[in-house]
């Protein structure tokens, strides 16, 4: 008898996704906050050519799960569906419905720790309990594995690269802003995913493989 995914990581991935989108939308996109690797990205769209982020990610999402579907376990790649898709899903219905105005316009220096504290702790929740987000946790995973550069600096830089290419729309204050919340955000995820991990409680799935 093939046994069922366990539960409680799913409302977890589904809870840091929820997170994600939130702050994604409500903070980054009303305060004019970049944002790295493929939500950067997809942002990017947003702000350029009005391109839906949802559709944008799931564009980007899908070769790479592909690939990983070839070379990782399955529920890794089962729980990495869930974070993906539902991400795209509750930052549409966001986008589409929501009536609510975060304006830090006036207080950058907050907007950009809020993002940082919101988007990685959301994050860390998805990482922790064994999903990814999308694609280019997927492709830092991979890349770190095969460079032996730590997973962090592969993420710095995709932030990086992603981060430059803001500054043909964006003011340079608006850019420097998001790196101070990608660094607080990259702190964060680091907390959540490691909090008590010494003591071996829940081991993230993408650490153990």
């Amino acid at each position: 008898m093939r046994r069922r995914p366990e539960i409680q990581p799913i409302y977890a991935i589904l809870i840091g996704s929820f997170i994600l989108a939130f702050s994604y939308y409500h903070i980054n996109f009303q305060n004019h906050l970049a944002e790295g690797s493929f939500v950067g990205l997809a942002l990017l769209g947003k702000y350029a050519f009005d391109i839906s982020p949802a559709l944008t990610m799931i564009l980007l999402d899908i070769p790479i799960i592909l690939i990983a579907l070839l070379v990782k376990g399955r529920k890794f790649i089962f729980y990495t569906a869930i974070g993906t898709v539902s991400l795209s899903i509750f930052y549409e219905l966001f986008d589409t419905f929501s009536l609510l105005i975060i304006d830090l316009g006036h207080n950058m220096f907050l907007a950009a720790i809020l993002s940082g504290l919101t988007t990685g702790f959301g994050a860390g929740i998805v990482l922790r309990f064994g999903g990814t987000t999308g694609g280019d946790d997927i492709l830092s995973l991979f890349l770190s594995k095969l460079t032996g550069i730590s997973i962090g600096t592969i993420f710095i830089i995709f932030d990086v690269i992603v981060l430059l290419l803001s500054l043909f729309y964006l003011p340079v204050s608006d850019v420097l802003y998001t790196i101070l919340a990608v660094s607080v955000a990259g702190k964060m995820i680091t907390w959540t995913v490691e909090y008590r991990t010494e003591e071996n409680v829940l081991l993230p799935y993408s650490i153990q493989h």
